[in-house]
C-alpha cells in the first residue's frame, strides 16, 4: 500500500493498548472505520467504537483487509503479522502511519523529526535533546517511546519532534526519513524478537536513512552502521578529541567540528548532570542532533547544566548504615548494566529477569572486580549464576525465587536461596523485600546495592518502573 489510508481503506489495528488507540482515534479522523485484534480480552472491552476480532478470527480474514497496522511489541512471526505477510497485505506500524501522515501534510506543516535509537541511553539522550530545541525557543514535543506515541501528538502545532523510537517500533517503520537521527550503540537485546544481531541492527539503522545520521564511533557496531549510512550527511561523537565531521571532547569541553567551520565548544563536561562517561556520550549525540537544526551552544549549555536524569535510571533510592542504594532498573539489558557497574568501585548486584536472548558472560568479565555479592532474581537467573560461576566464582551468590527450586551457585556461606510465595499481585514487592534483606547481609559500608538486572521486569513485575518502585519501597521499609 502506498497511499495513506482514506475512506473505503479496510484496516486492522492489531494490538489494543495505547498505540493501538491511538492508531484508532487518527484512523477515525481520516474517515476510516479500522477493526482492532488483541489476545487480551480485557484491553478490547476497553476499545469502544471499533469492531473486535479475537486473533484466530482475524488471522482467517486477513485478505479482507487492505493493510494491518501492528503494535511494535508484535514480531514479523506474531500470528497477525505472519499472516498478513503471507497474504500479502500491507503491514505497517504506528511511527510508519504517523511518518506517512505527517509528510503528507495530513496535520499542516510537516514536522522536522529527530529520532534517537540505540540499546541504551535512549531515553536520556531525547530528554536532553528536547531540552535543548527549547532552551533555544524552538516548539519540539517529546514522543515515540517515551511518552505518548508519535501519532498522538501530531494534531498538536510544532516545529520539531524528538523521538525515542525502539528497534521494533523502526522495524515497522522502513520508510521513515528523518531529518537528523542517531544511534548511540549497538548490543546484544532483543534478540528473541529479532531472530539474529544482524536484523536487530539492520531495524536500528533505519534511523539514519534522513538527511543527518549520527552515530556514536566508540561503539563498533555503531560506528559500522554510520559508515554504511547513505545519509547525505554523516556525523560521528566521541568520548576523544573529535576529527572533522564529528563532536567530541577536548580539554574537558564538548566541541563540534561538524556543523559549522572550525571547532565550536558547546558545553563543560563538569556541568552534565549525567554521572560518567555514559552522560558525556548522551549529551554528545543530543548535542549533535541540536546542532543539526541549528540550535546554539548557549542553550545547549543551559540544557545541559539544568538537566535531570528520569525516574529509574541510576536514581539514588538511600544510604543505609553506610550502605549506598541505588535503583537502575531501566537498566534491561547486559549493555546498560555493565554501564551502571562500572559507575561504581565495589557493587552488590541486583540481577536477572528476562535476558532476551542476550549473553551476560562479557559483563560479568568486565565488572567481576567490583562485585561484592549478587543478589538474583527471575526467570533467567540461573543463566546469570552460570557467568557468575565461570567468571567470578568467588563471588557470594544469593537466589530469591517465587515458588519454586533453585539451582543455587557460589562459594561462601551468604550463599542461601530464599523462597517467596504469594498472590501475583503482591510478589513483586515480596521478592524485592527479600532482595533488599539479602542484598543487605552482604554489603559492608561503602558498598553500592545496585538494581541494574541485565533483564526486562515482565516475569515478576509490570514493568521495569514496577520493579525499581518495588526495590525503593523495600529499601525505605529497611531504612525505617
Amino acid at each position: 500500500m502506498d497511499t495513506v489510508p482514506g475512506p473505503g481503506t479496510r484496516v486492522l489495528v492489531a494490538g489494543a493498548g495505547m498505540t493501538g488507540q491511538a492508531v484508532c482515534r487518527a484512523l477515525a479522523g481520516l474517515g476510516v472505520s479500522a477493526d482492532l485484534t488483541d489476545d487480551n480480552a480485557a484491553a478490547l472491552a476497553d476499545s469502544p467504537g471499533a469492531r473486535v476480532l479475537g486473533t484466530a478470527e482475524a488471522v482467517a480474514r486477513i485478505s479482507e483487509y487492505d493493510l494491518v497496522v501492528t503494535s511494535p511489541g508484535l514480531a514479523p512471526t506474531a500470528p497477525v503479522p505472519a499472516a498478513a505477510a503471507a497474504a500479502g497485505t500491507a503491514i505497517w506500524g504506528d511511527v510508519e502511519l504517523a511518518w506517512r501522515l505527517d509528510a503528507a501534510g495530513h496535520y499542516g506543516p510537516p514536522r522536522r523529526w529527530l529520532v534517537v535509537t540505540g540499546t541504551n541511553g535512549k531515553t536520556t539522550t531525547v530528554s536532553m535533546l528536547h531540552d535543548m530545541l527549547t532552551a533555544a525557543g524552538r516548539t519540539s514535543l517529546l514522543c515515540g517511546n517515551i511518552g505518548r506515541p508519535v501519532i498522538d501528538v501530531l494534531s498538536t502545532p510544532s516545529e520539531l519532534l524528538a523521538i525515542e523510537l525502539s528497534s521494533f517500533q523502526l522495524h515497522w517503520a522502513p520508510s521513515l526519513r528523518p531529518e537528523a537521527g542517531a544511534v548511540l550503540n549497538i548490543a546484544e537485546d532483543h534478540l528473541d524478537w529479532h531472530g539474529s544481531m544482524d536484523a536487530y541492527a539492520a531495524a536500528k539503522a533505519v534511523a539514519l536513512h534522513g538527511r543527518v545520521a549520527i552515530a556514536g564511533i566508540d561503539d563498533g557496531g555503531a560506528r559500522e552502521l554510520l559508515a554504511a549510512a547513505e545519509a547525505p550527511v554523516t556525523v560521528g561523537f566521541t568520548l576523544g578529541a573529535p576529527g572533522p565531521g564529528q563532536l567530541g571532547v577536548r580539554d574537558g569541553v564538548l566541541v563540534d567540528r561538524a556543523f559549522g567551520d572550525g571547532e565550536l565548544a558547546l558545553a563543560r563536561a563538569a556541568d552534565i548532570t549525567v554521572a560518567g562517561p555514559v552522560g558525556v556520550l548522551d549529551a554528545l549525540a543530543a548535542a549533535a542532533l541540536a546542532r543539526a537544526v541549528g540550535v546554539g551552544p548557549a542553550a545547549i549549555a543551559a540544557a545541559l547544566a539544568s538537566f535531570r536524569v528520569g525516574r529509574h535510571r541510576a536514581e539514588p533510592v538511600a544510604t543505609v548504615d553506610g550502605v549506598r542504594y541505588v535503583d537502575d532498573s531501566k537498566a534491561t539489558n547486559p549493555h546498560a548494566a555493565e554501564a551502571s557497574l562500572l559507575a561504581y568501585p565495589r557493587s552488590i548486584w541486583v540481577a536477572g529477569g528476562l535476558l532476551k536472548g542476550a549473553s551476560v558472560d562479557e559483563l560479568v568479565c568486565r565488572v567481576a572486580d567490583r562485585l561484592g555479592g549478587a543478589v538474583l532474581i527471575g526467570r533467567d537467573r540461573a543463566e546469570v549464576a552460570k557467568a557468575l560461576s565461570r567468571h567470578a566464582p568467588d563471588v557470594p551468590v544469593i537466589h530469591v525465587v517465587a515458588g519454586e527450586d533453585a539451582v543455587v551457585h557460589g562459594t561462601s556461606e551468604a550463599d542461601v536461596t530464599h523462597v517467596v510465595d504469594g498472590a501475583r499481585e503482591t510478589l513483586g514487592a515480596q521478592v524485592m523485600a527479600a532482595v533488599v534483606a539479602a542484598a543487605r547481609r552482604l554489603a559492608k559500608p561503602g558498598d553500592t546495592v545496585l538494581l541494574a538486572p541485565a533483564g526486562a521486569s515482565f516475569d515478576q513485575f509490570a514493568g521495569y518502573a514496577d520493579r525499581g518502585d518495588a526495590f525503593a519501597a523495600a529499601v525505605h521499609d529497611l531504612s525505617r
